[in-house]
């Protein structure tokens, strides 16, 4: 699954993945994502190797 849609957030400086995890999937569901569009993002959030992978992600889906 790719998922095209972004989401207007920025994700905290200091923050480990998990704790930008639960701000991202709070945002996400209030600008109405799917429960399988946020599973997604947070097994990619998960399974990512290091910080600067979760970094890109973060990135990834986040409006500019």
């Amino acid at each position: 699954m790719r998922i095209r849609k972004k989401i207007q957030w920025t994700p905290p400086a200091q923050a480990d993945r998990f704790a930008a995890l639960s701000d991202f999937v709070k945002t996400a569901e209030a600008e109405g994502w799917t429960e399988a569009e946020v599973q997604f993002v947070i097994d990619e959030v998960v399974e990512a190797r290091d910080e600067a992978e979760v970094q890109a992600i973060w990135q990834d889906y986040s409006k500019r």
